[in-house]
């Protein structure tokens, strides 16, 4: 899932570089500064996909300080910026992540190596 999540996040780190390369922003650089950020969280979620899939035990803490982080920005999305359709699948993905990095046979397996 963290894969998948990786690979939503660049599409649209994609979508991001689109709107600043064919639409006016006040600025520039700021909007590149936004998608190069987009790009590089999906960068570390595409390494940690790869971590926990060799079950590395660094790749648990990362993945879950930024699925701490999407939920904020999901939760802001849903419910203050009046987007429920984009925010609430958000929550349920970052809800999904975390209960199974959670799991009791998730902490055994990364407790055994």
């Amino acid at each position: 899932m963290v894969g998948v999540e990786a690979g939503a996040i660049a599409c649209g780190a994609l979508a991001l570089l689109y709107l600043v390369v064919t639409s006016t922003a006040d600025s520039v650089s700021r909007a590149l500064a936004e998608v190069v950020v987009v790009a590089a969280g999906a960068a570390v979620l595409a390494l940690c996909a790869m971590g926990l899939w060799r079950v590395a035990g660094w790749a648990r803490g990362p993945v879950i300080v930024l699925q701490l982080l999407l939920a904020a920005l999901a939760y802001t999305t849903a419910f203050e910026a009046g987007r429920p359709l984009v925010g609430v699948p958000i929550l349920a993905l970052v809800a999904t992540e975390l209960y199974l990095l959670a799991t009791p046979e998730a902490r055994l397996a990364y407790l055994e190596r």
